[in-house]
């Protein structure tokens, strides 16, 4: 049985994989990248590490090769990683039922904002996507030293939205948001629609609730604003 969720004060949402349906271009960036550099690796390899810090995941593929990847070298992949992205990323779709859970939280009367590891440059087209009638709030990596799973871009999310953590759902498709919501102290709730991961990964990453779509993410919200405001 899902877990029982408390009324939003606020709403945090990842952008890839969650919002938009772009983690195989993201996989097969970081796939082409990491070649160039000599480090070959598989989707396979690559998926559950989506979510994570990019000079991370750059230096873990290398580790695992047997290299160590000097802070240079580190910095080149992550670039070339986003690079081979944008060129993919020409026509990003939403993931169906975006809508419904921004009414949904409208019907909370709580507020909404995007928290993403992306560079700023690269989350443009993926928002755009979402054909929003305003442009959304949105913090991104470089607003913090330490981005997820370290809780510090949730926490940031938090302190614009004016909202307790322990008031915040915090929604995501990898196992790196779980991990940043718990350690923010918030309500981790995973979507799978666009995820690489699947549904034992994500309870096992501390994930309160895990739902197929974002359909079923504003029936959830739904039953949670149904309770009066503590």
């Amino acid at each position: 049985m899902p877990t029982a969720l408390p009324r939003p004060e606020g709403v945090i949402f990842d952008l890839d994989g969650t919002l938009v349906d772009t983690v195989p271009k993201r996989i097969d960036g970081w796939v082409e990248a990491l070649g160039a550099f000599g480090l070959a690796t598989s989707a396979d390899a690559v998926g559950p590490m989506i979510g994570m810090d990019g000079k991370r995941l750059a230096r873990e593929v290398a580790q695992q090769a047997g290299r160590t990847l000097s802070e240079e070298d580190v910095e080149a992949i992550d670039h070339a990683a986003g690079e081979a992205f944008d060129r993919r990323n020409r026509e990003p779709q939403p993931l169906p039922g975006v809508a419904d859970a921004l009414a949904a939280i409208s019907l909370c009367e709580a507020r909404w904002v995007i928290a993403t590891s992306s560079r700023a440059a690269q989350v443009k087209g993926s928002v755009a996507a979402l054909e929003l009638q305003s442009e959304p709030d949105i913090v991104d990596g470089s607003h913090v030293e330490r981005a997820k799973p370290a809780p510090d871009l949730l926490l940031l999310a938090a302190r614009k939205l004016g909202a307790r953590p322990d008031r915040c759902w915090a929604i995501g498709d990898s196992t790196w948001d779980a991990r940043a919501a718990v350690a923010a102290g918030m309500s981790a709730v995973c979507v799978t629609a666009g995820s690489a991961v699947g549904v034992g990964d994500l309870l096992a990453a501390g994930a309160a609730v895990v739902v197929p779509t974002l359909g079923e993410l504003a029936r959830l919200l739904e039953e949670a604003c149904a309770t009066p405001p503590a």
